[in-house]
This record gives structure tokens, C-alpha cells and sequence, in this order.
């Protein structure tokens, strides 16, 4: 792929290390290709961050056609910056792409692509512990026409942000409310891919559970709201006598890369991991008779967030005695280990820039 390089006039003001927050600051580039139907994917750049122009038709304002991914770089004990598994998120937004009939943005090109503006960008990857740059490449539709059809017209795009912890309590445990009336995905539908749609249909459902006292919500499957999916924006995993379950990848659940990473590593510690449905009465039935032994979110952001309490209806469990579980914390000691490259990746999954 040729890039096209646009230099910045005037560089920012680096943030303080220690306060970033997540998401909070952009960095100077920004990475940018188009596609038409008459030529493919062309001028791909990497200029200085700014606004996007948009006519007020652009259909991605009306019918939501776009789609996304989440993915860091770091900055190891040695200086160097590595990146950590790229290629599985080009492949899933591949799938995202299909799903809403976009076009695929070739796997070789995003890696590429990413590599290039965290090159370009390396003095803004932090050093300071349990900090990372955050990297959100992103595409949607830019034909300007009403009517809903495949647009002839996208643009695919990267930018980044330095980060600290997702969560400012870091892997302190969280409260969990199930939630029985909304549903987040269904078969046949859209909860796979890393589409804005599915985010914004799960914030009323994460306002209720603020309201009442919880940091987070847990979704059932949308056809029977028997069985548990996804825990806010991200995979969850339950040690019930001390056999791993998460829910299965069948279209309703995303692809997790962080999901599929814990899953090598606990088969490898010869746990045993069911990818199964899980009833959530089942669920709390084990927690009543002191069974659920730990449960932890996974995902890019917050790597894992342990859960201490759920509560389905009027029933409510608290798991470890609200305390982060050892397995949850090997977990998260191993896995950012070697993405930081503190440990050794007898995976390959980094690669350095």
C-alpha cells in the first residue's frame, strides 16, 4: 500500500502520563483511505488530525452504516512498541463489513495501515505503568443520497489516544445487574459485529443499571432472555466448579480478541472451557450453593473486570467475597504481561513496530 504522508504545522501538547483517563486525548496523525465503487480503495494518507466534512445526506447519518474495531499498541521495559494479535481484528471487521454490505478493507492493508500511524505517532505511546495507545480504526458510508442501499461511496479511517485503566477502579471487583426486559442481539441480527447500532441499543440498558446501584449489565439471549451473552460492551467468563464457561459464538455474541486469548491460556493451564449456552438461573442456582467461584469480563479496553455481585429480579449473589479471584488475576498478570512484553509470547501474538 503507498501512503501518502501530510506533515502537522503544529504539534500537540503531550498529556500527563499519570491522568489520561481513556480516550480523552487524540494524537497528531490520523489515517485515511477511500473507496468507490469505480476504483477500489485509493489515496490512502496519513495527515493531521481533524474534522471530518460531511453533507447533511450522508447516509451513514441516517442509516448507520458503519462499523469499527479496538486495538493497542505498547510500550515495553526496552522502548520498543509492540502490538498485540492486529490481524484478528482486520479479520473481524471483514465480518462486520459483510454483515452491513460494506466493503472489505484487505487484512494486509489494516495491519499496514495500523503499523504506519503507530510508527508516525510512536512518541505518543506511554510508557508509564498500565498505559498503552489506544488505536480505533473505524469506516463508513460517505455517499451523499437518501434511500437505504449499499453506498457507492466509504472511507476507512484510523486515529489514536493514549489511555490508562478502562475503569478508574482498576481490577477492583464490579456489581452486575442481569437484565430481563431489553436484549442486546439476536439471531440473524447484528450482535457479532463491532457496529455502533449494537452500542447505542445497550445504553439504556447500562442508565438502569446505574440507577440502581450497579456498574454494569449483563445480557440474555434476545429470544427466550434465558441464557447469558455479554456483559456490557464486553465477553464474560464464569468459573463454576472450576470448569470455565462463556457463551458461545454463534452470532450473537462478538468475537472477542481478548475472549479468545483467555481461552488459549486457560486450555493451555489445563482448565477445562465450555463454550456453551449458561442458564441464568443455573447461574445464580450456582452461586446460592457457593459453586461460582469467580467471573470476569474480557475485553480490549479493560483486559478483564472481575465481578463480585449479580443480581437477577429480586435474587442477588456476591461471588469471592467481593474479591478479585486468582485465577481472574493470573489471568490478567499473564495476558498484559505479554502484551507488554514483560513475559514471553510463545503465542507470536505481538509484533514489534
Amino acid at each position: 500500500m503507498d501512503i501518502r504522508y501530510e506533515e502537522c504545522k503544529t504539534l500537540k501538547e503531550k498529556p500527563d502520563q499519570n491522568n489520561l483517563g481513556f480516550g480523552k486525548y487524540m494524537t497528531d496523525y490520523m489515517f485515511v483511505c477511500d473507496w468507490h465503487k469505480d476504483q477500489g480503495w485509493h489515496d490512502a494518507r496519513i495527515v493531521p488530525y481533524g474534522s471530518i466534512e460531511l453533507d447533511p445526506a450522508c447516509v451513514t447519518l441516517h442509516y448507520a452504516q458503519e462499523t469499527f474495531e479496538g486495538l493497542k499498541a505498547y510500550r515495553r521495559e526496552d522502548g520498543k512498541i509492540q502490538l498485540f494479535r492486529p490481524e484478528m481484528n482486520a479479520k473481524r471487521m471483514q465480518k462486520s463489513n459483510e454483515r452491513l454490505c460494506m466493503p472489505a478493507f484487505p487484512v494486509e492493508d489494516f495491519v499496514e495501515a495500523v503499523r504506519a500511524l503507530v510508527k508516525k505517532e510512536e512518541d505518543w505511546v506511554p510508557s508509564a505503568p498500565n498505559t498503552s495507545l489506544y488505536i480505533r480504526p473505524f469506516m463508513f458510508a460517505t455517499e451523499s443520497a437518501l434511500g437505504v442501499h449499499m453506498a457507492t461511496a466509504y472511507k476507512f479511517m484510523v486515529i489514536c489516544c493514549p489511555v490508562g485503566a478502562y475503569y478508574a477502579t482498576g481490577l477492583d471487583p464490579v456489581k452486575i445487574l442481569v437484565e430481563d426486559e431489553l436484549v442486546r442481539a439476536v439471531k440473524g441480527g447484528t450482535g457479532f459485529t463491532k457496529c455502533g447500532g449494537n452500542y447505542a441499543g445497550s445504553i439504556l440498558g447500562q442508565v438502569k443499571a446505574e440507577k440502581m446501584g450497579y456498574d454494569q449489565v449483563l445480557w440474555l439471549d434476545g429470544e427466550t432472555r434465558t441464557y447469558v451473552e455479554e456483559v456490557g460492551t464486553m465477553n464474560i467468563m464464569f468459573k463454576i466448579d472450576g470448569e470455565i464457561i462463556t457463551a458461545p459464538i454463534e452470532g450473537t455474541v462478538l468475537a472477542g480478541v481478548t475472549r479468545d486469548s483467555m481461552i488459549h491460556l486457560l486450555r493451555d493451564w489445563g482448565y477445562t472451557v465450555r463454550e456453551e449456552h449458561l442458564a441464568v438461573s443455573d447461574l445464580m442456582k450456582a452461586g446460592k450453593e457457593g459453586r461460582l467461584e469467580e467471573v470476569f469480563g474480557t475485553g480490549t479496553a479493560a483486559v478483564i473486570s472481575p465481578v463480585g455481585t449479580l443480581r437477577y429480579k429480586d435474587d442477588e449473589v456476591v461471588i469471592n467475597d467481593m474479591k478479585t479471584g486468582e485465577l481472574t488475576q493470573k489471568l490478567y498478570d499473564t495476558l498484559t504481561g505479554i502484551q507488554w512484553g514483560r513475559l514471553e509470547d510463545k503465542y507470536n501474538w505481538t509484533q514489534t513496530i
